[in-house]
């Protein structure tokens, strides 16, 4: 009597077994990767182009090569829209330690209307921007603004603080500070929701004051989040626009001094309609924030502490 020998498995060829993975990936990747061309690679490439040409309103576009550069680095006024966009983001970047504060004090337990407290500091974050500015517009107010009033119980006299270029910056950038605090506490709470309660435990027990916990364990182990909320802050702060638009308006004495890269942008593409010379001030835009954020990844190595 003969023995049937079983049946072996039937073998995967490994070269269509790779092909079919890498048709499955690419599959998996293809809205993504059209959607990223789409809305970001292409207008790259066309915004490139256009800062190499001249336009007008009824006229084409005449191919001028570096001209528009040429022109742009010369351009005082470019250069004092850089300037006041740099100083923006150095006084948004003011609102990351009050924001670690304010994180900190949230993630007390047993915290009464924990909750309330969140809302109530993330509601200038749903807040539209364009009511944000109208409203600290009024408050800001040189004849009756509520700040000025405030001010002027311990006799200080009237600041003109929108029309002042002394102020204008840092009026406009403290809004901006109070507008993004709540974004960055919730972000910063999240991570020191983290943070180990064993690590906490043997401190108290070490004997090691709330304080001492706090800025001793609790933010180091938080630094990537609080690397993560300088990041974006420095991004939303190039890309200032709303605040000074509403805030100001083109017929503002103080505007120059108060005008921002995005802000000089519109005032080339949409006002003058001068497009070709737009698309160089977006360039200068994308270069600037490319490089500070490549500084920021750089220095990120000496006070940025990430688990094993």
């Amino acid at each position: 009597m003969t023995s049937t020998p079983l049946l072996e498995p039937r073998r995967r060829n490994p070269r269509k077994a790779r092909r079919q993975e890498a048709i499955a990936g690419l599959l998996f990747i293809a809205p993504l990767f059209a959607g990223v061309t789409v809305l970001n690679f292409y207008p790259i490439v066309r915004n490139t182009y256009l800062s190499l040409t001249k336009t007008g309103v009824f006229t084409g576009e005449t191919f001028i090569w570096l001209d528009q550069y040429i022109k742009l680095f010369q351009d005082p006024q470019m250069w004092q829209a850089v300037l006041n966009t740099l100083l923006y983001g150095v006084i948004g970047l003011l609102g990351i330690p009050i924001s670690v504060v304010i994180a900190g004090l949230l993630n007390r337990p047993g915290l009464r209307f924990q909750s309330g407290y969140r809302v109530l500091y993330f509601l200038p974050v749903v807040t539209m921007p364009v009511a944000i500015a109208m409203i600290w517009k009024l408050l800001y107010n040189g004849d009756y603004g509520l700040i000025n009033q405030f001010l002027g119980i311990f006799g200080a006299p009237n600041i003109q603080w929108l029309t002042d270029p002394r102020f204008v910056i840092a009026a406009i950038g403290l809004v901006g500070v109070w507008a993004s605090i709540g974004h960055h506490v919730v972000l910063i709470l999240a991570g020191l929701q983290g943070v180990p309660d064993e690590l906490l435990e043997a401190a108290t027990l070490d004997g090691a004051s709330p304080m001492r916990r706090f800025f001793s364990i609790s933010v180091p182990i938080t630094s990537p989040t609080i690397f993560l909320v300088s990041v974006l802050t420095v991004i939303g702060s190039l890309q200032t626009f709303d605040l000074v638009f509403i805030m100001m308006g083109p017929a503002n004495p103080a505007i120059e001094s108060a005008q921002t890269i995005v802000y000089y942008f519109y005032e080339h593409g949409v006002i003058l309609h001068d497009r070709g010379y737009a698309a160089a001030i977006v360039t200068i835009l994308l270069l600037l924030t490319m490089s500070l954020t490549a500084v920021q990844f750089a220095l990120q190595k000496r006070w940025v502490h990430y688990e094993s």
